[in-house]
């Protein structure tokens, strides 16, 4: 007799075991991490190791700050600010202490998130709009101080390191070594953010993204998630500048303007609010972009802006994403000149 409800024997189509998924991904990235960077290395394609550097220090960058944008909701104008944080807290501990790369890498990112929790503090309270109008403060103040703090920060002049990255006392001079540190350190990073971020601490984030006032009658204490949130976003954005102030060996104000906020926060709009794969592709493609487009001379950020204008016009969710970066400004300004709150605190 037929059963409607018994389940179809004829249906052939392969399973995908969990093992099988996973040493399938594992064995992707080895050749996309691994085996591409060192034949291009061996061809003595070296500048596109260099490249490749960047790109992965953005990766870092750009799922930090999709955990506290994507994920929480909270528009971050001064991710920079705690990316320079890191980078300078390395840099002077190297420098003036001698302290090796295992001890100065923690500490950049510990540093930078230290200070993420005093910036959160006063902040968190904030309502939409005035949170990104503070970050966006205090990124300029961070900025103003490493220009002009000349007797710790050197100013404009920067700061130069001179010992290559030693672990366990094996120094990684080439390009190659180098970009294979920076590519297992991101993996670890990505990881333990991507754990994050498929947590329950992930999904409170995206309860207060959506709505903070039934997250917080559900009993969500909301400004201390946010705070942890910020705090471990700031963590990574440091550890991702130590790392940047190590492999390249000088830094500068420079690096660490409003601009560059704006970049890593382009990365995480084109590539997908909310998420984490989104960010990193986001990440790959305005660093990995403008070098393709290097045969149009003066004219290429003029097609990295348009592609970026159109991403954002024809994919309002990104090309990954789970929030419209449209949406979400729209709410941010419309809660602030809306006439709901008359001031920036709740």
């Amino acid at each position: 007799m037929y059963n409607p409800e018994a389940p179809d024997m004829t249906d052939t189509k392969p399973v995908t075991s969990p093992l099988r998924s996973k040493l399938l991904t594992a064995g992707l990235l080895l050749i996309v991490l691994a085996v591409i960077p060192g034949t291009l290395s061996v061809l003595g394609k070296s500048y596109y190791t260099q490249v490749a550097n960047s790109a992965l220090i953005y990766c870092i960058l750009a799922a930090s700050m999709n955990l506290i944008t994507g994920t929480a909701g909270l528009l971050c104008l001064g991710h920079a600010a705690f990316f320079g944080i890191g980078a300078y807290t390395a840099a002077l501990l190297a420098t003036n202490f001698g302290l090796p790369f295992v001890v100065t890498l923690p500490l950049g990112g510990i540093v930078a998130g230290l200070g993420g929790v005093l910036v959160a503090l006063p902040t968190m309270r904030l309502i939409s709009i005035y949170f990104a109008v503070a970050t966006l403060g205090v990124g300029e103040i961070i900025h103003v101080t490493l220009l002009n703090w000349v007797p710790v920060t050197r100013g404009p002049m920067g700061v130069q390191i001179y010992d290559p990255i030693t672990i366990f006392g094996h120094q990684f001079t080439s390009l190659l070594s180098i970009y294979y540190v920076i590519a297992v350190l991101a993996c670890i990073s990505i990881y333990i953010i991507w754990r994050l971020t498929n947590s329950y601490f992930g999904n409170a984030l995206r309860s207060v993204r959506e709505d903070d006032q039934c997250a917080e009658a559900m009993g969500i204490n909301v400004v201390k998630l946010k705070i942890q949130a910020f705090a471990i976003s700031t963590f990574f954005a440091g550890l991702a500048g130590a790392i940047m102030a190590h492999s390249i060996g000088y830094i500068s104000p420079d690096s660490f303007q409003f601009s560059e906020s704006i970049l890593i926060l382009a990365m995480v709009v084109v590539g997908g609010l909310g998420s984490l794969p989104g960010g990193i592709f986001g990440a790959l493609l305005l660093i990995l972009l403008p070098e393709v487009a290097r045969g149009l001379g003066d004219l290429r950020m003029v097609a990295v802006g348009v592609v970026m204008f159109l991403s954002i016009l024809l994919l309002p969710k990104g090309i990954f994403g789970e929030v419209s970066a449209i949406d979400m400004a729209r709410k941010q300004f419309n809660a602030a000149w809306g006439g709901r709150q008359s001031v920036g605190w709740k």
